[in-house]
């Protein structure tokens, strides 16, 4: 009787215990998911005619317009203009084969796409859209050596690309390399300063990289 009293009293015990731990755990604070890395400013997909007249004049207007824009909307709008300009320059074949890339990217298949604008850009170096569109993918991959290599090619032919100078920015982020990265960013501010998600990277990265000794 003892023997089964005294068995009786600790499962008692054992089962306090545990009723006591279980608000404790289900308590426990949950650690928040950490946040996605922001994704690289792309043009609309639904982009305004192109202007006439020479291409390069009306961008070097467009990016007077855009520094002195008064707002968002009108900078949005001169924005597209210039990315317009940016895609036409591949002519009736790159924007063909640019049609299928986008195909292929709607359709998941990043690695045809690729080969896609690799097939581009032997055929037409020149073409900044070509190069930017596949820095793109590749640092969608996760491929940042590959994509810093043709963001560089990007900005050798365009150095207003104000869209590869944000990309420039996320992947030296990604490879913890905050200086340079604010360095991308306000460059890219200084040629789009209504471009959109970047001011408030600048300002989270001044914080820290200004804020504190080098």
């Amino acid at each position: 009787m003892e023997g089964r009293f005294h068995t009786l009293f600790v499962s008692g015990l054992v089962a306090a215990a545990m009723s006591l731990a279980m608000p404790a755990l289900a308590q426990a604070p949950v650690e928040p998911p950490t946040a996605e890395p922001p994704k690289p400013i792309e043009p609309p997909s639904n982009l305004p005619r192109v202007q006439r007249g020479d291409p390069l004049q009306n961008l070097d207007r467009l990016f007077q317009a855009l520094k002195v824009a008064p707002d968002a909307e009108s900078a949005k709008y001169i924005e597209n203009r210039i990315w317009s300009v940016w895609f036409s320059a591949g002519g009736d074949t790159g924007n063909l084969l640019m049609t299928r890339v986008k195909t292929a990217v709607d359709g998941k298949d990043i690695d045809l796409a690729i080969k896609l604008l690799t097939a581009i850009i032997d055929i037409r170096p020149d073409y900044v859209e070509a190069w930017n569109r596949r820095a793109t993918l590749y640092y969608m991959k996760k491929e940042f050596g590959r994509s810093l290599s043709d963001l560089r090619e990007v900005l050798a032919l365009e150095p207003r690309h104000f869209g590869a100078l944000s990309g420039l920015g996320m992947i030296f982020q990604e490879l913890g390399d905050e200086k340079s990265a604010l360095d991308a960013f306000r460059r890219a501010l200084a040629i789009h300063p209504r471009l959109e998600r970047i001011p408030d990277l600048v300002k989270r990265l001044t914080e820290k990289v200004d804020g504190r000794d080098i």
